[in-house]
């Protein structure tokens, strides 16, 4: 029988929310993206009366079962020898572990059992406080039908609680802030793995991603402040920043050169046994000047498509029957085609979270991949918007955070958006989504 969660409900006080784990919050170090030195250590191959289920080695290989026999037969236990037969292939690539420390994470978690425990839906939305990772691995298999969420960028903001994770590969760290964006890329990877337990066979997950560059920069908490710095209104020196990011160190990336993020990301899903169905572009219709003039200034993020299964639950036709407030078709900037480009303002941000999309994007995910009373998940919440648009759209709610200010604000904007789904019909709503972005040269 699967425990519940001590969660908060949606008028529950803030002093009742419960960690679902005991990290401390810590300051955030400055970020110098050296890469590490490393090597694949032979030496465990001599115990070779370990065995690991196959299963539990597809994922950190990132080969398909197909694959995995044609290189070492068909097994459903795979011994030391067959597991460093794999890593010798040339087809191999990391997923969310070093291959210098694949056989020694197989080790640790063998055998390894999980406390399920059942989030408390009876008042439509959950929220959990607590670290991602671990919270994920605390939900019931199988449970989620869609996941859409905006996770935080490598080394771009600092939010409002800094929590150390221990990761699968030896970092120890808070999401967002390794030292390399491939760290960043494998954190995210491990995230992902957890997601992939948790969904539905015919679920999807809508991952919200933004590039960075390899570039010497102060991190702050939001775009506001980084415009205050370009019309020279910080007049503060980079050594009087609370955390910077410097460029020399990495193994390949140059100063100044894009890291490719999102599709490395969307790539090691696919390693893990996710279908990449769309890497979406979100042109956003307002964005801050950047100050540079060496290559065209970025005006989209990117949402990826996962999901289990070639064939997920799907409705197209969603996209032209709902308003756009909550994702249907933005008339004056879309046509009536559904393509991988989605037209959609910025969030304003002015209810104290600095980097969140607006209700409209996971408005249009959610319709599109659920249907009424469907179980959504976000392990970012954030202000809350994803839970918002799940909401009016009739489906029930689960949002994450580790920070218990934003999910005050969530907890206030769920209880809002629930009241006024029940005074404001769908039909009711614009079929335009207004520019609520603030003024960019304000």
């Amino acid at each position: 029988m699967l425990k519940k969660f001590d969660s908060v409900a949606p008028e529950a006080s803030p002093e009742k929310t419960e960690l679902t784990d005991s990290r401390e919050e810590v300051p955030l170090p400055d970020i110098k993206p050296t890469t590490p030195v490393s090597s694949f250590d032979r030496t465990p191959v001599a115990e070779s009366d370990l065995a690991f289920a196959v299963d539990d080695v597809v994922p950190v290989v990132g080969f398909s079962r197909t694959f995995i026999n044609k290189v070492v037969g068909r097994k459903q236990n795979l011994d030391v020898s067959d597991v460093v037969k794999l890593l010798d292939q040339d087809a191999f690539s990391e997923t969310f572990v070093p291959r210098s420390k694949i056989l020694q994470y197989l080790m640790e978690n063998r055998n390894k059992e999980t406390d399920e425990r059942e989030p408390d839906l009876k008042n439509e939305f959950c929220l959990l406080k607590g670290d991602a990772l671990e919270t994920l691995r605390s939900l019931p298999s199988s449970s989620i039908q869609c996941v859409v969420t905006s996770t935080p960028y490598w080394g771009l903001r600092l939010y409002d609680t800094a929590v150390v994770s221990k990761w699968a590969d030896g970092d120890r760290c808070s999401y967002g802030h390794e030292q390399t964006p491939e760290g960043f890329i494998r954190h995210t990877a491990e995230i992902l793995y957890e997601i992939l337990r948790v969904l539905k066979d015919d679920g999807s997950v809508w991952w919200n991603v933004m590039d960075s560059f390899n570039t010497r920069t102060q991190i702050r908490g939001n775009a506001v402040e980084a415009l205050r710095a370009m019309q020279g209104k910080d007049k503060r020196k980079w050594s009087e920043h609370d955390c910077r990011r410097y460029s020399a160190g990495h193994a390949y990336l140059k100063d100044g050169e894009q890291c490719l993020i999102p599709s490395r990301i969307a790539e090691r899903a696919s390693h893990m046994g996710f279908f990449v169905k769309s890497m979406i572009t979100w042109a956003k219709t307002a964005t801050l000047p950047e100050p540079q003039n060496s290559r065209v200034s970025r005006n989209l993020e990117y949402v990826i498509h996962l999901s289990k299964v070639r064939t997920p639950k799907f409705n197209k036709e969603v996209y032209r029957h709902l308003p756009a407030a909550l994702g249907g078709r933005n008339n004056g900037w879309e046509t009536d085609k559904l393509s991988d480009v989605w037209t959609l303002p910025t969030s304003s941000g002015r209810d104290g979270h600095g980097a969140q999309f607006p209700v409209a994007l996971p408005g249009r995910c959610l319709a599109l991949t659920t249907d009424e009373d469907d179980i959504v998940l976000d392990p970012f919440v954030g202000a809350g918007n994803s839970g918002v648009a799940a909401l009016a759209l009739g489906r029930r709610f689960v949002g994450i955070d580790v920070s218990e200010k934003y999910l005050q604000t969530a907890r206030k904007k769920l209880n809002a958006a629930r009241t006024k789904r029940e005074e404001v019909p769908l039909s009711d709503l614009p079929d335009r989504v207004e520019d609520t972005s603030p003024d960019p040269m304000e």
